[in-house]
């Protein structure tokens, strides 16, 4: 069930591109419609059955510890991995947080950006990881470049192609920002060792361990000012 699987937010990057801001506080406490992103972001999880979530923090992550604590008044328990002096990447994060995501019964579990807002059925992508017995399953949705440079290439539930750096035209999707693990996916990650989520879906990809689930509801995200101002209008708080 989608109520056993807890949710495993990337919340370390530093956030350069919205700077000055994001020098005093991290991207995940970012105001949007009077409050910092980070509500909106696990409410949204709750609503789509969600009940656990673990904040893989970096910069400046006390600060979103002290604001999200331990994440009741959102409906949703949270707890918090830290990835020490030295930056992780996205999947030396989740290898650390391992332990946290295990704590919830079974060993599957989501993988979210800090920046992301995805308004689409978690259920329903839940539900099909499950069927897909793969050890992993990317969210894509299609793009045509329309929101940003397409980087996958799929046919029904099963991607072809996925390259961030070498696109080709018949890159159609995008990878959504929504992820489905099981812990098997990230075992194989050197502990505390610098490592990119992308070169885990590649590997998958590689070993015929990657399932597909396309989603017809546009993203969001917060790492640009575009992306803020997208948000604000669909939450209905544009221009504040």
């Amino acid at each position: 069930m989608i109520e056993k699987l807890p949710c495993a937010i990337l919340c370390g990057g530093l956030a350069t591109r919205l700077r000055p801001v994001t020098e005093k506080i991290p991207k995940s406490l970012i105001d949007i419609c009077g409050e910092p992103f980070a509500a909106h972001q696990l409410r949204l999880l709750r609503n789509n059955g969600i009940e656990r979530a673990v904040l893989c923090v970096g910069y400046l992550g006390r600060m979103v510890a002290e604001f999200v604590g331990d994440g009741s008044r959102f409906g949703v328990s949270v707890g918090y991995s830290f990835d020490g002096e030295q930056p992780l990447g996205t999947a030396g994060a989740i290898r650390k947080a391992l332990p946290l995501l295990a704590q919830t019964a079974g060993d599957s579990f989501f993988v979210l950006y800090g920046d992301s807002y995805l308004p689409c059925d978690y259920r329903a992508v839940g539900a099909a990881f499950e069927a897909s017995g793969a050890q992993g399953l990317m969210t894509i949705y299609r793009n045509f470049d329309s929101f940003d440079s397409s980087n996958v290439e799929a046919a029904g539930a099963r991607i072809l192609r996925y390259d961030k750096r070498n696109r080709t035209p018949a890159m159609q999707y995008i990878d959504y920002g929504l992820g489905v693990f099981r812990r098997a996916a990230f075992e194989r990650v050197p502990e505390g060792k610098h490592y990119d989520l992308a070169a885990i879906y590649q590997e998958l990809l590689a070993q015929e361990e990657l399932a597909a689930f396309e989603v017809t509801e546009r993203f969001y995200e917060i790492g640009s000012v575009q992306g803020i101002e997208d948000l604000k209008a669909y939450l209905g708080c544009a221009g504040s």
